[in-house]
């Protein structure tokens, strides 16, 4: 007769627990990067793990559309909603980039009732640039 080999720790079928919800994380940073045709809002704890994130197009916006201030609070409340629901309590925030969607994104952040400890301005300055490439000879 052929024996029967029974399968211990199989997980084929199991659904293995969800990370996302049974991380509590009581503070973390906020990113938001705002060019001139997209905003872009992540949430990370203070490791710099991504718990959230969101843009503009994500929400649904196309083209020029991306870059309004309403696409960036739009991007900004959704990034928000799913860490809110995380428990998530102090925040710090740091924006970067040169776009429209800057004020609007703080804004929706700020309403959101998360305690923001401290709002970074981190875009990258040229202090001087580039060496610039050696002339053409003629």
């Amino acid at each position: 007769m052929a024996k029967v080999i029974t399968k211990v720790g199989s997980r084929r079928n199991a659904r293995i627990g969800s990370r996302k919800s049974a991380r509590r994380i009581p503070k973390g940073v906020i990113h938001v990067q705002a060019s001139f045709n997209n905003t872009i809002v992540t949430v990370t704890d203070v490791r710099g793990r991504v718990i959230s994130w969101s843009s503009a197009g994500t929400c649904g916006f196309k083209g020029t559309r991306r870059g309004t201030p309403f696409a960036a609070q739009t991007a900004a409340a959704n990034a928000i909603r799913t860490v809110v629901a995380q428990g998530i309590q102090r925040a710090e925030v740091m924006i970067k980039g040169p776009g429209l969607g800057r004020d609007a994104a703080l804004r929706a952040i700020r309403r959101s009732g998360i305690l923001l400890t401290f709002v970074r301005d981190v875009t990258p300055m040229p202090h001087n640039g580039c060496r610039p490439p050696k002339k053409r000879r003629m």
